[in-house]
């Protein structure tokens, strides 16, 4: 972690062991010049979104892109095998490592609510790498700090924790793909299934640094809460019980929300979670070529 500067507390030296992706970057060495802020649910129409919950949940698509420019990259629906292969002085994989957190249905945060929910966390992360809790004192769709602490800390008798493989799929075009409309990781573990076809209450954290060269992307797409933050700054905002939605970290275009410049390594920090039966969507598409994995703690 740099200590140099306030502005880069949550930058992190490029580690040799790696999480990330493959071989080639696709970065253009422009300066960033504007800032287009948090991608966030704040950006949905409170109208669309009630009608986006309600296909969704029937099964039908209800997708809605936010902040920055959409990736065109194709299905990536093929999983790459995890590897590794040398690039320089860093050694990068196809496949991240997440921790997922399995819940009971019974927790008063999961099942229980329905609806898109801006600001459950607040938009720098926390000093123990968590999101820390902005509700006053709860929000639409969850019940306090307490039950939300929980979410990704290991909590005996409220969740069991696991480690999951996320591999990702070089498009070839500079892109890269992790793509599943059935994420069910999980799948009798931990509480089981509580009479369901799939285990669908979890949460997931997933930690990377990559080294910010200018024109990376990341984004998401899927249901339901998503928290994603750049050098400790939240950049998608995806809160919320509702059907799929995207929201997109277009570096360059937000380097002054996140505090980053071309050439140091930043964190990126990632946390999802599923608490609503009937469907599990998670794509992750970036064109972000390495991530390393950070110092935590």
């Amino acid at each position: 972690m740099d200590s140099q500067s306030p502005s880069k507390r949550h930058a992190v030296p490029a580690l040799t062991l790696a999480l990330g992706l493959a071989l080639s970057t696709a970065c253009s060495g422009d300066e960033p010049e504007t800032d287009e802020g948090i991608s966030s649910l704040a950006d949905v129409d409170e109208g669309d979104s009630a009608s986006e919950e309600d296909e969704s949940e029937d099964g039908d698509e209800a997708s809605s892109t936010t902040g920055g420019i959409k990736l065109d990259i194709g299905s990536g629906l093929d999983m790459a095998d995890g590897g590794s292969a040398e690039t320089g002085e860093e050694d990068c994989g196809s496949t991240l490592i997440a921790t997922v957190r399995d819940f009971q249905a019974s927790h008063p945060d999961f099942e229980t609510f329905s609806g898109v929910d801006p600001g459950i966390v607040a938009v720098d992360l926390g000093a123990d790498d968590k999101p820390v809790y902005a509700g006053d004192p709860d929000t639409p769709t969850t019940t306090g700090k307490e039950n939300f602490d929980q979410w990704y800390h290991d909590v005996e008798g409220v969740n069991q924790a696991f480690e999951i493989e996320i591999p990702l799929t070089d498009n070839m075009d500079g892109s890269y793909t992790y793509a599943n409309s059935e994420f069910f990781p999980i799948d009798d573990q931990g509480f089981g299934n509580e009479f369901n076809t799939h285990n669908y209450h979890f949460t997931l954290e997933l930690h990377g640094a990559f080294t910010y060269e200018g024109g990376e992307v990341f984004e998401f797409t899927g249901d339901d809460d998503l928290f994603t933050f750049v050098n400790g700054k939240l950049g998608i905002d995806l809160g919320g019980v509702h059907g799929e939605l995207s929201g997109q970290i277009d570096m360059d275009a937000m380097a002054a929300t996140l505090g980053i410049e071309v050439g140091e390594t930043y964190s990126l920090d990632f946390f999802f979670a599923e608490r609503h039966t009937s469907q599990s969507n998670f794509r992750i598409d970036t064109s972000i070529a390495c991530f390393t994995i950070p110092e935590i703690g």
